[in-house]
Protein backbone atom coordinates (compact mmCIF):
# COMPACT_ATOMS: atom_id res chain seq x y z
CA UNK A 1 0.00 0.00 0.00
CA UNK A 2 0.96 3.68 -0.47
CA UNK A 3 1.62 5.87 2.69
CA UNK A 4 0.47 8.96 1.52
CA UNK A 5 1.14 11.12 4.84
CA UNK A 6 2.30 10.11 8.19
CA UNK A 7 0.04 12.25 9.72
CA UNK A 8 -2.97 10.88 8.38
CA UNK A 9 -1.74 7.38 9.41
CA UNK A 10 -0.51 8.38 12.70
CA UNK A 11 -3.55 6.98 14.70
CA UNK A 12 -2.59 3.39 13.72
CA UNK A 13 0.13 2.32 15.70
CA UNK A 14 0.10 -1.00 14.16
CA UNK A 15 0.24 -0.57 10.68
CA UNK A 16 3.87 -1.58 8.47
CA UNK A 17 6.06 0.69 9.35
CA UNK A 18 8.14 0.37 5.29
CA UNK A 19 7.47 4.49 5.09
CA UNK A 20 10.49 5.33 7.85
CA UNK A 21 12.86 3.91 5.96
CA UNK A 22 12.05 6.78 3.50
CA UNK A 23 12.21 9.40 5.93
CA UNK A 24 14.70 11.15 8.39
CA UNK A 25 13.76 11.07 11.70
CA UNK A 26 12.63 14.19 13.45
CA UNK A 27 15.44 14.91 16.35
CA UNK A 28 13.81 15.63 19.85
CA UNK A 29 15.17 18.82 21.31
CA UNK A 30 13.73 18.34 24.51
CA UNK A 31 16.28 19.32 27.43
CA UNK A 32 18.05 17.06 29.62
CA UNK A 33 15.71 17.67 32.04
CA UNK A 34 12.85 16.81 30.33
CA UNK A 35 14.17 13.79 29.29
CA UNK A 36 12.52 10.46 30.58
CA UNK A 37 14.56 8.71 33.49
CA UNK A 38 15.53 5.01 33.17
CA UNK A 39 13.05 4.44 36.10
CA UNK A 40 10.44 6.37 34.36
CA UNK A 41 10.89 4.18 31.32
CA UNK A 42 11.13 1.27 33.46
CA UNK A 43 8.00 2.11 35.55
CA UNK A 44 5.83 4.39 33.72
CA UNK A 45 3.39 5.99 36.60
CA UNK A 46 0.20 4.76 36.30
CA UNK A 47 -1.60 7.86 37.82
CA UNK A 48 -0.55 11.31 39.19
CA UNK A 49 -1.92 14.95 39.80
CA UNK A 50 -0.37 17.50 37.48
CA UNK A 51 1.29 19.59 39.98
CA UNK A 52 0.84 22.80 37.40
CA UNK A 53 -2.92 21.95 36.69
CA UNK A 54 -4.39 19.96 39.63
CA UNK A 55 -6.18 17.93 37.39
CA UNK A 56 -5.06 13.85 37.58
CA UNK A 57 -3.70 12.30 34.77
CA UNK A 58 -4.13 8.33 34.23
CA UNK A 59 -2.14 5.99 31.95
CA UNK A 60 -4.53 3.66 30.01
CA UNK A 61 -2.25 1.31 28.37
CA UNK A 62 0.72 -0.56 29.51
CA UNK A 63 1.73 -1.78 26.15
CA UNK A 64 5.03 0.36 25.38
CA UNK A 65 4.08 1.90 22.11
CA UNK A 66 0.68 1.60 22.27
CA UNK A 67 -1.77 4.18 20.78
CA UNK A 68 -5.06 6.18 20.07
CA UNK A 69 -6.67 7.08 17.33
CA UNK A 70 -5.82 10.18 15.34
CA UNK A 71 -7.71 13.46 16.73
CA UNK A 72 -11.06 13.43 14.18
CA UNK A 73 -10.91 9.40 13.72
CA UNK A 74 -13.77 8.01 15.74
CA UNK A 75 -12.32 5.65 18.26
CA UNK A 76 -15.06 5.00 20.58
CA UNK A 77 -17.96 2.34 20.91
CA UNK A 78 -21.52 3.43 20.05
CA UNK A 79 -22.88 3.01 23.53
CA UNK A 80 -19.80 4.69 24.58
CA UNK A 81 -18.78 2.68 26.69
CA UNK A 82 -15.47 1.55 25.44
CA UNK A 83 -11.88 2.79 23.19
CA UNK A 84 -10.32 1.02 20.67
CA UNK A 85 -6.40 1.61 20.84
CA UNK A 86 -3.66 -0.23 19.31
CA UNK A 87 -0.66 -1.54 20.22
CA UNK A 88 2.35 -3.36 18.55
CA UNK A 89 0.62 -6.85 18.66
CA UNK A 90 -2.45 -5.74 17.24
CA UNK A 91 -6.03 -4.20 18.49
CA UNK A 92 -7.01 -3.97 21.66
CA UNK A 93 -9.92 -2.44 23.59
CA UNK A 94 -10.56 -0.23 26.67
CA UNK A 95 -13.39 -0.37 29.00
CA UNK A 96 -13.66 3.50 29.86
CA UNK A 97 -14.96 2.79 33.36
CA UNK A 98 -13.17 -0.07 34.66
CA UNK A 99 -10.13 0.88 32.67
CA UNK A 100 -9.61 -3.11 31.39
CA UNK A 101 -8.01 -3.82 28.42
CA UNK A 102 -8.42 -6.66 25.75
CA UNK A 103 -6.67 -7.59 22.72
CA UNK A 104 -9.32 -7.73 19.80
CA UNK A 105 -7.09 -8.85 16.74
CA UNK A 106 -3.63 -9.78 16.51
CA UNK A 107 -1.28 -8.84 13.84
CA UNK A 108 0.15 -6.45 11.85
CA UNK A 109 -2.90 -3.90 10.44
CA UNK A 110 -4.23 -0.70 9.64
CA UNK A 111 -7.05 0.56 11.73
CA UNK A 112 -9.52 2.71 9.60
CA UNK A 113 -12.35 3.80 12.62
CA UNK A 114 -14.68 2.82 15.02
CA UNK A 115 -18.12 2.23 13.28
CA UNK A 116 -21.28 4.70 14.67
CA UNK A 117 -23.72 2.18 14.01
CA UNK A 118 -22.09 -1.36 15.48
CA UNK A 119 -19.57 -1.67 18.08
CA UNK A 120 -16.84 -2.65 15.02
CA UNK A 121 -13.24 -2.09 14.16
CA UNK A 122 -12.52 -1.75 10.68
CA UNK A 123 -9.29 -2.21 9.28
CA UNK A 124 -6.61 -3.52 6.38
CA UNK A 125 -4.95 -6.28 6.06
CA UNK A 126 -1.80 -5.18 4.21
CA UNK A 127 -0.80 -8.17 2.83
CA UNK A 128 -4.44 -9.13 1.55
CA UNK A 129 -5.40 -5.23 0.54
CA UNK A 130 -8.51 -6.18 2.01
CA UNK A 131 -10.99 -4.73 4.39
CA UNK A 132 -12.30 -6.65 7.43
CA UNK A 133 -14.34 -5.49 10.52
CA UNK A 134 -14.54 -7.15 14.16
CA UNK A 135 -16.97 -6.53 16.27
CA UNK A 136 -15.15 -5.70 19.47
CA UNK A 137 -17.76 -7.05 21.85
CA UNK A 138 -18.43 -11.02 19.54
CA UNK A 139 -14.91 -11.19 18.03
CA UNK A 140 -17.05 -11.79 15.17
CA UNK A 141 -14.73 -11.05 12.07
CA UNK A 142 -15.78 -10.37 8.50
CA UNK A 143 -14.20 -9.56 5.09
CA UNK A 144 -15.74 -7.43 3.72
CA UNK A 145 -13.90 -6.31 0.00
CA UNK A 146 -10.77 -6.10 -2.01
CA UNK A 147 -9.22 -2.50 -2.29
CA UNK A 148 -8.23 -1.67 -5.61
CA UNK A 149 -4.67 -1.76 -6.94
CA UNK A 150 -2.42 1.23 -6.15
CA UNK A 151 -5.10 1.88 -3.98
CA UNK A 152 -6.03 2.69 -0.09
CA UNK A 153 -9.22 2.76 2.17
CA UNK A 154 -9.50 6.07 4.83
CA UNK A 155 -13.09 5.99 6.51
CA UNK A 156 -16.35 4.34 6.70
CA UNK A 157 -19.68 5.84 6.48
CA UNK A 158 -22.16 6.23 9.49
CA UNK A 159 -24.50 3.18 8.02
CA UNK A 160 -21.09 1.40 7.48
CA UNK A 161 -22.08 0.34 3.71
CA UNK A 162 -19.89 2.49 1.91
CA UNK A 163 -15.88 3.04 2.59
CA UNK A 164 -13.60 5.95 0.72
CA UNK A 165 -10.56 5.94 -0.69
CA UNK A 166 -8.48 7.04 -3.24
CA UNK A 167 -6.68 4.62 -6.05
CA UNK A 168 -3.64 6.38 -8.17
CA UNK A 169 -4.25 5.32 -11.94
CA UNK A 170 -0.79 5.35 -12.63
CA UNK A 171 1.63 3.36 -10.33
CA UNK A 172 4.22 5.56 -9.36
CA UNK A 173 4.97 4.74 -5.41
CA UNK A 174 8.39 6.35 -5.82
CA UNK A 175 6.51 9.95 -5.44
CA UNK A 176 4.05 9.46 -2.80
CA UNK A 177 4.44 11.19 0.13
CA UNK A 178 7.06 9.16 2.86
CA UNK A 179 9.24 7.91 -0.45
CA UNK A 180 10.20 11.32 -1.65
CA UNK A 181 13.75 9.94 -1.80
CA UNK A 182 14.60 10.95 2.38
CA UNK A 183 17.38 9.13 3.76
CA UNK A 184 17.11 5.89 6.04
CA UNK A 185 18.42 7.46 9.89
CA UNK A 186 19.84 4.62 12.34
CA UNK A 187 20.04 4.91 16.11
CA UNK A 188 16.43 6.64 16.36
CA UNK A 189 14.54 6.37 18.72
CA UNK A 190 12.36 2.84 19.36
CA UNK A 191 8.68 5.26 18.88
CA UNK A 192 10.53 6.29 15.50
CA UNK A 193 7.53 4.62 13.13
CA UNK A 194 4.45 6.50 11.04
CA UNK A 195 3.08 8.10 14.56
CA UNK A 196 5.57 10.34 14.70
CA UNK A 197 6.58 13.49 12.42
CA UNK A 198 9.36 12.94 9.89
CA UNK A 199 11.74 16.10 10.10
CA UNK A 200 11.63 16.58 6.52
CA UNK A 201 7.97 16.74 6.31
CA UNK A 202 7.64 20.03 4.81
CA UNK A 203 9.77 19.21 1.75
CA UNK A 204 8.13 15.78 1.23
CA UNK A 205 5.08 17.54 1.05
CA UNK A 206 6.07 19.75 -1.53
CA UNK A 207 7.43 17.11 -3.63
CA UNK A 208 4.14 15.39 -3.49
CA UNK A 209 1.86 18.00 -4.33
CA UNK A 210 4.29 18.87 -7.40
CA UNK A 211 4.07 14.98 -8.96
CA UNK A 212 1.30 15.81 -9.95
CA UNK A 213 -0.40 11.87 -10.03
CA UNK A 214 -2.96 10.99 -11.34
CA UNK A 215 -5.94 9.48 -9.18
CA UNK A 216 -9.49 8.78 -8.61
CA UNK A 217 -11.41 9.44 -4.92
CA UNK A 218 -14.00 6.48 -5.31
CA UNK A 219 -16.28 4.88 -2.33
CA UNK A 220 -16.24 0.93 -1.81
CA UNK A 221 -19.55 -0.75 -1.34
CA UNK A 222 -19.07 -2.66 1.80
CA UNK A 223 -22.49 -4.83 1.57
CA UNK A 224 -21.19 -7.49 -0.09
CA UNK A 225 -20.30 -6.74 -3.93
CA UNK A 226 -17.42 -4.90 -3.64
CA UNK A 227 -18.65 -2.22 -6.04
CA UNK A 228 -16.01 0.83 -6.67
CA UNK A 229 -17.93 4.08 -7.81
CA UNK A 230 -15.42 6.69 -8.61
CA UNK A 231 -16.57 10.40 -7.19
CA UNK A 232 -13.42 12.44 -8.46
CA UNK A 233 -10.55 12.34 -10.90
CA UNK A 234 -7.64 14.78 -10.37
CA UNK A 235 -4.34 15.53 -9.95
CA UNK A 236 -3.96 17.13 -7.41
CA UNK A 237 -3.26 15.37 -4.13
CA UNK A 238 -6.50 14.08 -2.38
CA UNK A 239 -6.04 12.98 1.54
CA UNK A 240 -7.32 13.17 4.81
CA UNK A 241 -11.31 11.75 3.59
CA UNK A 242 -13.67 11.39 6.75
CA UNK A 243 -17.63 11.09 6.34
CA UNK A 244 -20.02 12.44 8.37
CA UNK A 245 -20.87 10.62 11.33
CA UNK A 246 -24.34 11.35 10.88
CA UNK A 247 -24.91 11.47 7.53
CA UNK A 248 -24.06 8.37 5.43
CA UNK A 249 -23.62 10.21 2.33
CA UNK A 250 -21.66 13.27 2.92
CA UNK A 251 -17.70 12.78 2.55
CA UNK A 252 -15.55 15.47 3.77
CA UNK A 253 -11.57 15.70 1.92
CA UNK A 254 -8.81 17.44 1.40
CA UNK A 255 -6.26 19.06 -1.34
CA UNK A 256 -3.73 18.19 0.46
CA UNK A 257 0.29 19.74 0.53
CA UNK A 258 1.31 23.10 2.07
CA UNK A 259 -1.60 24.84 4.02
CA UNK A 260 -0.87 28.30 2.04
CA UNK A 261 -0.43 26.58 -1.20
CA UNK A 262 -3.97 24.54 -1.60
CA UNK A 263 -7.86 25.49 -1.43
CA UNK A 264 -7.82 22.83 1.23
CA UNK A 265 -11.09 21.08 3.16
CA UNK A 266 -14.28 19.84 0.75
CA UNK A 267 -17.22 17.61 1.04
CA UNK A 268 -18.75 16.20 -1.75
CA UNK A 269 -21.87 13.41 -2.22
CA UNK A 270 -21.10 10.06 -2.54
CA UNK A 271 -22.82 10.06 -5.97
CA UNK A 272 -20.68 12.68 -7.15
CA UNK A 273 -22.36 15.98 -6.44
CA UNK A 274 -21.89 19.04 -4.47
CA UNK A 275 -18.19 19.03 -4.44
CA UNK A 276 -17.88 21.88 -2.46
CA UNK A 277 -15.37 24.24 -0.76
CA UNK A 278 -15.78 24.86 3.10
CA UNK A 279 -13.05 27.74 3.30
CA UNK A 280 -12.35 30.45 0.97
CA UNK A 281 -9.49 32.30 1.92
CA UNK A 282 -8.86 36.64 1.93
CA UNK A 283 -4.90 37.19 2.16
CA UNK A 284 -2.24 35.79 1.52
CA UNK A 285 -0.93 32.89 3.37
CA UNK A 286 -4.27 32.69 4.71
CA UNK A 287 -4.12 28.45 5.87
CA UNK A 288 -7.21 26.55 7.27
CA UNK A 289 -6.64 22.88 7.87
CA UNK A 290 -6.89 19.61 10.38
CA UNK A 291 -10.55 19.65 10.18
CA UNK A 292 -13.01 17.76 11.79
CA UNK A 293 -16.59 16.95 12.60
CA UNK A 294 -18.90 17.89 15.13
CA UNK A 295 -20.88 14.98 16.90
CA UNK A 296 -23.58 15.84 15.24
CA UNK A 297 -22.49 15.78 11.57
CA UNK A 298 -23.68 19.31 11.04
CA UNK A 299 -20.69 21.12 11.62
CA UNK A 300 -17.33 21.21 10.16
CA UNK A 301 -14.52 23.00 12.54
CA UNK A 302 -10.86 23.46 11.49
CA UNK A 303 -7.86 25.54 12.26
CA UNK A 304 -7.18 28.85 10.45
CA UNK A 305 -4.49 31.27 10.28
CA UNK A 306 -5.20 34.60 9.14
CA UNK A 307 -2.12 34.50 8.12
CA UNK A 308 0.23 31.66 9.02
CA UNK A 309 1.83 31.86 12.04
CA UNK A 310 0.23 34.90 12.98
CA UNK A 311 -3.07 35.23 14.16
CA UNK A 312 -4.79 31.99 15.03
CA UNK A 313 -8.64 30.84 15.48
CA UNK A 314 -10.81 27.50 15.63
CA UNK A 315 -13.06 28.51 12.59
CA UNK A 316 -16.59 26.34 11.52
CA UNK A 317 -19.00 26.15 9.29
CA UNK A 318 -22.42 24.28 9.92
CA UNK A 319 -23.24 22.99 7.06
CA UNK A 320 -27.32 23.17 7.73
CA UNK A 321 -27.86 27.09 8.18
CA UNK A 322 -24.46 28.33 6.80
CA UNK A 323 -23.14 29.69 10.13
CA UNK A 324 -19.69 30.41 10.62
CA UNK A 325 -17.89 30.96 13.65
CA UNK A 326 -13.89 31.93 14.47
CA UNK A 327 -13.19 31.42 18.03
CA UNK A 328 -9.72 33.45 18.66
CA UNK A 329 -6.52 32.18 20.52
CA UNK A 330 -3.79 32.87 21.75
CA UNK A 331 -0.57 32.08 20.10
CA UNK A 332 0.42 29.93 23.27
CA UNK A 333 -3.07 27.91 23.13
CA UNK A 334 -2.59 26.84 19.46
CA UNK A 335 -3.09 23.41 19.28
CA UNK A 336 -1.69 20.65 16.60
CA UNK A 337 -5.25 19.26 16.83
CA UNK A 338 -8.34 20.47 18.14
CA UNK A 339 -11.43 18.14 19.14
CA UNK A 340 -15.08 18.95 20.09
CA UNK A 341 -17.51 17.79 22.86
CA UNK A 342 -21.17 18.24 22.01
CA UNK A 343 -20.93 20.41 19.06
CA UNK A 344 -19.48 23.23 20.27
CA UNK A 345 -20.07 22.89 24.30
CA UNK A 346 -16.17 22.83 24.96
CA UNK A 347 -13.17 22.12 22.92
CA UNK A 348 -9.86 20.24 23.75
CA UNK A 349 -6.24 20.96 22.37
CA UNK A 350 -3.08 19.39 22.11
CA UNK A 351 -0.51 22.53 22.26
CA UNK A 352 2.68 22.37 20.56
CA UNK A 353 6.26 23.24 20.68
CA UNK A 354 8.50 26.30 19.84
CA UNK A 355 9.11 24.24 16.46
CA UNK A 356 5.55 24.29 15.27
CA UNK A 357 3.91 26.78 12.91
CA UNK A 358 2.96 28.39 16.47
CA UNK A 359 6.74 29.40 17.21
CA UNK A 360 4.91 29.38 20.92
CA UNK A 361 6.96 29.91 23.49
CA UNK A 362 5.09 28.43 26.47
CA UNK A 363 2.47 26.03 23.79
CA UNK A 364 3.36 22.74 25.82
CA UNK A 365 -0.06 21.78 26.77
CA UNK A 366 -3.23 19.90 26.97
CA UNK A 367 -5.96 22.29 26.98
CA UNK A 368 -9.39 22.75 27.70
CA UNK A 369 -11.23 25.61 25.93
CA UNK A 370 -14.33 27.13 27.12
CA UNK A 371 -16.32 29.50 23.87
CA UNK A 372 -17.56 32.61 23.97
CA UNK A 373 -19.24 34.24 21.20
CA UNK A 374 -19.30 38.26 21.38
CA UNK A 375 -21.87 39.91 21.67
CA UNK A 376 -22.79 41.71 17.95
CA UNK A 377 -23.61 45.63 19.06
CA UNK A 378 -23.54 46.93 15.15
CA UNK A 379 -24.77 45.50 11.57
CA UNK A 380 -26.07 42.27 11.63
CA UNK A 381 -25.69 39.85 8.32
CA UNK A 382 -26.62 36.15 8.07
CA UNK A 383 -23.15 36.39 5.98
CA UNK A 384 -20.94 37.93 8.94
CA UNK A 385 -18.62 35.36 11.00
CA UNK A 386 -19.79 35.33 14.12
CA UNK A 387 -16.67 36.20 16.27
CA UNK A 388 -15.68 34.62 19.37
CA UNK A 389 -12.61 34.00 22.12
CA UNK A 390 -11.46 30.69 23.31
CA UNK A 391 -11.07 30.80 27.43
CA UNK A 392 -8.14 28.27 27.80
CA UNK A 393 -7.53 26.28 31.17
CA UNK A 394 -4.52 24.11 31.40
CA UNK A 395 -4.73 20.38 32.31
CA UNK A 396 -1.35 18.78 31.50
CA UNK A 397 2.13 19.84 31.36
CA UNK A 398 3.51 18.09 28.21
CA UNK A 399 7.32 19.88 28.53
CA UNK A 400 8.52 16.52 28.84
CA UNK A 401 6.70 15.35 25.42
CA UNK A 402 8.76 15.04 23.05
CA UNK A 403 6.30 17.02 19.99
CA UNK A 404 7.80 14.96 17.08
CA UNK A 405 4.91 12.60 18.43
CA UNK A 406 1.08 15.06 17.90
CA UNK A 407 -0.90 14.05 21.26
CA UNK A 408 -3.87 14.03 18.96
CA UNK A 409 -6.67 14.86 21.69
CA UNK A 410 -10.40 13.46 21.82
CA UNK A 411 -13.39 13.91 24.40
CA UNK A 412 -14.79 10.83 26.13
CA UNK A 413 -18.21 10.13 24.56
CA UNK A 414 -19.30 11.04 28.62
CA UNK A 415 -16.97 14.14 28.58
CA UNK A 416 -15.30 13.50 31.63
CA UNK A 417 -11.85 12.89 30.32
CA UNK A 418 -9.63 13.84 27.53
CA UNK A 419 -7.93 11.19 25.94
CA UNK A 420 -4.45 11.66 24.40
CA UNK A 421 -0.82 9.87 23.58
CA UNK A 422 2.66 10.53 24.63
CA UNK A 423 6.14 9.61 24.88
CA UNK A 424 7.03 11.41 28.25
CA UNK A 425 8.05 8.10 29.75
CA UNK A 426 10.20 6.94 26.91
CA UNK A 427 7.67 4.51 25.12
CA UNK A 428 4.29 6.20 23.64
CA UNK A 429 1.21 5.36 25.74
CA UNK A 430 -1.99 6.15 26.21
CA UNK A 431 -3.27 8.79 28.75
CA UNK A 432 -6.47 10.73 29.84
CA UNK A 433 -6.71 13.68 32.09
CA UNK A 434 -9.96 14.19 33.90
CA UNK A 435 -11.60 17.46 33.16
CA UNK A 436 -12.75 17.72 36.49
CA UNK A 437 -10.21 19.13 38.94
CA UNK A 438 -9.04 16.52 41.52
CA UNK A 439 -10.34 17.41 45.21
CA UNK A 440 -7.82 17.58 47.74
Amino acid sequence: MHFRSFYRFSFAATMLCSSIAFAQAHPDTRAADKMPTAEERANPPKTWIDQDTGHRVIRLTDEPGSASFYFNVNGYTPDGHEMVYTAPDGIHVLDLTTHKTRSVVKGMLHTIIVGHKTPSIFYIKPEENAIYKTNVDTGETKLLAKIPPHGNISTVNADETLAAGTYDEVDRPNEQFGHNDGKSTTGVSPQTSPLEQAANKGEMMERRLAARIPLVLYTLDLTGNGKITPLLHSTDWVNHLLFSPSDPSVLMYCHEGPWQAVDRIWTIRTDGTHNQLMHQRHMAMEIAGHEFWGQNGETVYYDLQTPKGQDFFLASLNLTNGERRWYHMDRNEWSIHFNVYKDGELFAGDGGDPGQVAKAHDGEWIYLFHPELLKNTGLQSKDFVQPGVLHAERLVNMSKHNYALEPNVSFTPDGKMIIFRSNMFGPTYVFGVEIEKAKP
